[in-house]
């Protein structure tokens, strides 16, 4: 978990954070709260958004912590788990829009869904089928390109 807490201005060094935690997909405890299961690549990425909110002129702590119940983990894993989920649902929205499109859209929209793609899969945890249901929509939108070139 990151415990932390940054001055309102500048408000540079708080967004900065947000985009940093979104993209790691943090579950929000509470405000100044986040957390992520424990790994070793996880801890250094938060060691490294602890180092900016401490260079914005912030507080910042890192702690090991452990649900209470059964049912807490289960509540944060399920609210990781369906922010992945609806991204892949857009990703799998996308690659279905692109079908209707010029070969050259479709191209670079395939592009941009392996990219969202690679970025998903740094912050799904908790692997779902949404992950595999938005994998198969962007190879067959792939291989409508394939099939255009």
């Amino acid at each position: 978990m990151l415990a932390y807490r940054l001055p309102r201005e500048p408000s540079t060094p708080r967004i900065a954070l947000w985009r940093r935690l979104k993209r790691l997909g943090v579950a929000q405890v509470v405000d100044g709260l986040v957390a992520l299961p424990s790994d070793r690549r996880t801890r250094e990425q938060l060691e490294w958004a602890a180092e900016e909110v401490t260079q914005g002129g912030g507080f910042a702590s890192l702690w090991m912590a452990t649900p209470a119940s059964a049912a807490d983990e289960r509540a944060l894993r399920e609210r990781m788990t369906n922010a992945v989920s609806n991204d892949y649902e857009l990703v799998i929205a996308a690659a279905l829009a692109a079908n209707s499109k010029d070969p050259a859209a479709r191209r670079r929209t395939l592009k941009q869904l392996r990219r969202t793609q690679n970025a998903l899969a740094l912050r799904d945890y908790f692997p779902t089928p949404k992950r595999e249901e938005a994998r198969d929509a962007v190879e067959r939108l792939a291989q409508t390109v394939e099939v255009a070139q």
